[in-house]
């Protein structure tokens, strides 16, 4: 039978117990994250959802029921502490708690299938069959704790830059961006699909919030499987009435600078746990034309005719001539989305630019078109259809600004930060070609 929680509740959690409250009674609650037992000397090593503490026992010190109790536990169980704090210098953090309670809420099963101390290594696959069990584990952990605090950053930066926090559909009737790139959906007696950007909807949003923002999924059915690309990712994407590119890629440099800084004034110890050393990005960020680009991979032997795209080969290549962020400009028109605005001295390039962390495009953006008889036009020219766009289109009818905005990837600007080498990763629960559980 397992104990009652009854009317305890959690006083503390494990990273709120200092050497300075010695002698002070606390309530733990968490799960057993690690147990030795040195012959009359037990050490219980409780997890919570803020991080670690230890509980130490001395058999000739303590009751025979309670240390026999502590005796019985195993990874994993879910258990409630009742104890004294004690100032320890060989302790973890120079504390510990000895417990003169413990209160089993439920158990686990006796052999998990994966060692949540890390100490045993397990392949990416084997984790993420059992992600729950990996995310407890130390390193995972950390990952997320880093995830979490750069997307409430993320918010806290935009909400002081008055940014309006908007949520747009993720069930469409049509593409958003053109290309084939989508999940088809059965939607009662219509087909409709997943949405691969809220691109037209937040640019439709600026002519009445003027500056919007939205953290959320987009789906892309990628048949790609490397270690950058997923089917469902969350992005930043913010969008503004009144700007320009350049106007746009200077928000998202303070944006990640402000990341940054956040991350390693709050995540010192998840950064320790990963022997991560972060810096600070210095801004704003290098922008590099479209055409040096190309020019400077034809020098290193990859060859790319201009107009082309940069793949994948080509962007390590980038990462290994320049570790660190800068953004590349003045991209051809052709390849970039209808919505995009053209130069008007050289309609050939077009404002638009993308952020790269070395060789890891982290986001894109630019200019975008607001007038009504040209967005049409690029939409003939990208070889879309203007009435499928009609609802978008109405929209440009009825007053719409000179307006830029991007979409930051939120799982690849983790990756940057955690140093995670895939982004299954940095993802609680990935979802790609070949991955749809759990």
């Amino acid at each position: 039978m397992f104990d009652s929680l009854g009317d305890w509740r959690r006083t503390h959690y494990s990273t709120q117990i200092k050497p300075s409250m010695d002698g002070q009674e606390v309530v733990l609650m968490g799960w057993i994250h690690d147990l030795r037992d040195l012959g009359g000397v037990r050490f219980v090593i409780l997890r919570d959802s803020e991080g670690f503490i230890q509980s130490t026992l001395h058999k000739e010190k303590s009751d025979p029921t309670l240390y026999d109790k502590i005796g019985s536990l195993k990874k994993e169980y879910v258990v409630a502490i009742k104890g004294v704090i004690k100032a320890i210098r060989q302790a973890p953090r120079g504390v510990e708690v000895i417990p003169k309670e413990i209160r089993i809420l439920n158990t686990a099963d006796a052999v998990l299938p994966l060692d949540v101390t890390g100490r045993t290594d397990a392949d990416l696959d084997t984790r993420l069959n059992v992600r729950v069990l990996d995310l407890r584990r130390p390193k995972s952990f950390a990952i997320f704790k880093i995830r979490n605090v750069a997307l409430s950053s993320a918010r806290e930066f935009l909400v002081k830059e008055n940014f309006f926090e908007v949520n747009t559909p993720k069930i469409i009737a049509s593409a958003t961006e053109g290309g084939t790139e989508l999940f088809p959906i059965s939607y009662f007696e219509k087909e409709a699909f997943l949405s691969q950007s809220p691109q037209l909807y937040k640019e439709q949003l600026t002519t009445v919030f003027d500056k919007v923002y939205e953290i959320g999924p987009y789906f892309r059915a990628q048949e790609s499987n490397t270690t950058r690309h997923l089917s469902e990712t969350i992005a930043i994407d913010i969008e503004q009435a009144f700007a320009t590119q350049e106007d746009v890629m200077q928000v998202l440099e303070r944006l990640v600078e402000f990341i940054f800084k956040q991350v390693n004034e709050k995540c010192q110890e998840e950064l320790k746990i990963l022997e991560r050393k972060l810096e600070v990005p210095e801004v704003p960020f290098e922008r590099l034309s479209y055409d040096k680009i190309i020019e400077t991979l034809n020098k290193h032997g990859i060859p790319i005719k201009w107009g082309e795209d940069i793949p994948t080969p080509a962007e390590r290549k980038l990462g290994e001539l320049y570790n660190e962020f800068f953004y590349i400009i003045d991209w051809p028109t052709k390849i970039k989305p209808f919505y995009i605005m053209p130069k008007e001295d050289d309609p050939k390039h077009c404002y638009s630019f993308d952020l790269m962390y070395g060789g890891l495009e982290l986001a894109s953006g630019g200019t975008r078109v607001h007038e009504y008889e040209l967005l049409v036009k690029r939409l003939r020219e990208q070889g879309l259809r203007p009435e499928s766009f009609q609802y978008h289109l109405n929209v440009f009818k009825w007053g719409v600004p000179p307006h830029g905005g991007g979409g930051l990837g939120a799982d690849r600007l983790v990756m940057v930060l955690t140093g995670a080498a895939n982004i299954r990763e940095v993802v609680y629960y990935p979802r790609d070609r070949f991955r749809l559980t759990p």
